[in-house]
């Protein structure tokens, strides 16, 4: 199966083009980056491939079954629409766009076409997440009617004036970078239950002036003083659903000096604490005891794992026509959840569905 890989920057070198060069069903035939030097240098590093600089290059090609979504989130929508249009398969990393309704017009596209749509929500293809919920399904932990949800960083907004500051190309801050994973997560081990009502707010406070900001790390950097910083970097709410209740504080910066990257799963039999791309505990009593267990996995939460878990899937499903749980008809609640979280931190009013 010829593939191309659109977007040649970070996930697209760490995570999509060493998994599927680890799968012998796919021969990867381009590397694509408006940056030419960049998908380039995706031929020379990896000895195979043609470098272009127009994914629509890629798209006229028949031999072309499928195609990774690598690039900037304003993009998504666009060359997912335009790829399903020409009859490609499609997995577009998260989040699926900078808006529920470009998501939605990416299902339609989906839907009219026919052809694969999976986002990049890979913690549904991690092995210890995938023991969380079977856990859940099968009522361990009782009836789960809170989950609380932290991703929280001290002073570590990534490429401050770059793209991922920028609402225009990203279409919001720790929210859709950060939060999206996390609420997946949630949503996929709780069985995406309905949204009910979302109470949110979000925090632009620590990023400007940008010449005066003070970071223990920046990813994605260096700073771009001539750009923009106008995203969130912090966001707090709860969401009611017809399942559980979710609370969540978010940031990519705040003045407490802590990392909090956890998702606690409170059921009236026990509960659980998933520390991120960790290991879980369960805690519950028996005979009258408090009891703790800590969940270690062979495979654990290893990125490299999950990524070619999701590549793998994401290649058999173009076969079999199966309908994976990354599928845009699966995630388009969560993006649904996510707008409605930006649109009550902008009025300041509850939203109700």
């Amino acid at each position: 199966m010829k593939i191309a890989v659109i977007g040649c920057g970070t996930i697209a070198n760490k995570r999509h083009i060493p998994s599927y060069l680890q799968n012998d069903k796919v021969e990867i035939k381009y590397f694509c980056d408006i940056i030419l030097e960049r998908a380039q240098k995706a031929v020379e590093d990896y000895g195979c491939g043609t470098a272009v600089a127009d994914y629509k290059e890629v798209l006229a090609d028949k031999e072309i079954e499928a195609i990774s979504v690598c690039t900037p989130n304003h993009m998504h929508s666009v060359i997912t629409i335009d790829a399903l249009k020409a009859g490609k398969n499609v997995l577009c990393e998260k989040p699926a766009a900078r808006t529920y309704a470009e998501a939605l017009e990416m299902q339609k596209a989906q839907h009219e076409t026919g052809k694969v749509l999976n986002i990049g929500v890979v913690n549904r293809f991690n092995a210890g997440i995938r023991q969380i919920k079977k856990l859940i399904d099968e009522g361990e932990l009782g009836e789960v009617y809170q989950v609380y949800v932290s991703f929280r960083a001290h002073r570590s907004i990534p490429g401050l004036g770059g793209d991922f500051t920028n609402i225009a190309v990203a279409g919001g801050g720790v929210t859709i970078d950060w939060g999206v994973h996390f609420f997946d997560i949630v949503m996929y081990c709780c069985g995406d239950p309905e949204v009910k009502t979302v109470s949110a707010e979000k925090f632009c406070k620590l990023g400007n002036p940008m010449e005066e900001y003070v970071y223990t790390s920046m990813w994605a950097g260096p700073p771009t003083f001539d750009g923009v910083c106008d995203v969130e970097e912090g966001v707090t709410g709860m969401i009611r659903t017809n399942g559980p209740v979710i609370t969540f504080n978010g940031a990519w910066a705040q003045n407490i000096g802590e990392d909090e990257m956890f998702i606690d799963f409170i059921g009236t039999k026990g509960g659980i604490r998933l520390h991120y791309t960790k290991d879980f505990v369960f805690y519950s009593t028996k005979n009258g005891m408090l009891t703790k267990t800590t969940f270690k996995m062979n495979e654990g939460m290893d990125m490299e794992a999950m990524f070619k878990n999701e590549i793998n899937a994401f290649v058999d499903c173009i076969e079999s026509k199966e309908k994976l749980p990354s599928h845009i008809d699966i995630n388009i609640l969560t993006s649904k959840m996510m707008d409605a979280i930006y649109r009550s931190a902008e009025t300041h009013k509850e939203i109700e569905f």
